[in-house]
């Protein structure tokens, strides 16, 4: 058999403008890549551990956990987890008992109805506005707490989808208010934007590396009150250091190693945010004198935006190369991120990427519609 499919193994994007989502926040930054070779060992990071990768000191993954990340997020108690989805798993699985009901926003991501499902738990889901906005008004968490009495509830802070921001600090006073534990899944904002756990009032927080905060990953990070420490960081009663919900150790390699080079990097930009939001917005704006139609928000208040897309879908319909005719013409004009075959509508993010080269993105769907105008007719 030939493997060199498996040897020799590339990537098409280097280089090219990229436009996923999942990817904008997640790209390494150059000191993160050269981490990345030196630890690129599977438990690189463990030459000195004494059994708790959160104590190891060289690398300082003991500084960065126990100091720099709570700072950083404004909470008690950080632990390195393999994932956003992991993370909420483990808050589930220790504050819950099978047939528990918890209280989960409409727009979550599918990780977090696995995890509730895997933990044998209900799930009551606060429902959103629909279209054209599909945001979470919080205020519906209030009546739903009162009818059910949860044991945990959570919000998606944005929700992956359209970006929306739900008033999570809103949220925090009603959760404070019946005394229920109250999460945020921070996926997409943890590493692109400011968050501070306590002052949005929330008990727990959730990131993920590999999506937001420049790491190879799967990578993640679970922030919490000191409250919940000992339910949720409980130890192993045969192996006392041990932390039951994590498996004994999480990230063990190049994921942790680089979610610590690439966050200077990261601490940095999301005390630029505000630029970073104004870049976003101009780009809704500029897209929309083309026929786009912001689905979310307005005005936005995130990088990750969805649009519906008419005049594109319209073409398609006539185009010789059907759906994917929009991948093609953008990738020819050095852009990615828009999946093969969605021209009706679809999901992009502007994060990292320079105003230059949002111009040229902007030209390139100009372009693309200018040319095919005919098929318009």
């Amino acid at each position: 058999m030939d493997y060199s499919k498996f040897t020799d193994l590339k990537r098409e994007n280097k280089d090219l403008i990229n436009l996923n989502p999942l990817q904008t926040a997640g790209k390494l930054t150059k000191e993160a890549q050269k981490v990345l070779i030196e630890f690129g060992d599977g438990y690189s990071v463990c030459d000195f551990c004494d059994g708790v990768l959160d104590d190891i000191e060289k690398p300082p993954v003991k500084t960065f956990t126990r100091e720099i990340l709570p700072k950083f997020l404004n909470c008690d108690v950080v632990r390195i987890t393999n994932g956003a989805r992991e993370g909420m798993f483990i808050i589930m699985h220790s504050l819950t008992n099978p047939k528990d009901t918890i209280l989960v926003d409409e727009n979550a991501h599918y990780s977090c109805l696995v995890a509730a499902e895997r933990c044998r738990i209900n799930v009551v889901k606060v429902p959103n506005s629909k279209c054209p906005i599909d945001a979470i008004d919080v205020a519906n968490y209030e009546p739903l707490i009162k009818k059910h009495k949860p044991k945990l509830i959570l919000l998606t802070y944005p929700e992956g989808n359209y970006g929306n921001l739900p008033d999570a600090k809103k949220l925090g006073a009603i959760a404070k208010k019946y005394n229920v534990p109250y999460a945020l899944n921070c996926a997409y904002s943890i590493g692109r934007m400011p968050v501070n756990m306590k002052e949005l009032g929330a008990d727990f927080v959730v990131a993920s590396g590999h999506k937001s905060m420049s790491a190879s990953g799967p990578v993640g990070l679970i922030g919490m009150n000191k409250k919940y420490e000992n339910t949720v960081l409980a130890k192993s009663k045969d192996y006392p250091n041990k932390v039951i919900e994590c498996l004994g150790c999480t990230s063990r390699g190049a994921t942790i190693a680089t979610l610590m080079a690439s966050f200077p990097e990261v601490e940095k930009r999301v005390k630029n945010w505000d630029q970073e939001l104004k870049k976003a917005q101009w780009f809704c704006s500029e897209v929309e004198k083309l026929g786009f139609v912001l689905i979310g928000q307005k005005p936005h208040k995130h990088d990750l935006m969805f649009f519906r897309t008419d005049v594109l879908y319209e073409i398609s319909k006539k185009h010789k190369k059907r759906g994917y005719f929009l991948y093609k013409e953008l990738k020819k004009r050095g852009i990615i991120g828009i999946k093969p075959g969605h021209t009706k509508s679809f999901k992009l993010s502007t994060f990292g990427i320079s105003r230059k080269d949002l111009v040229r993105v902007v030209k390139a769907f100009s372009e693309i519609i200018e040319e095919n105008r005919k098929l318009l007719a």
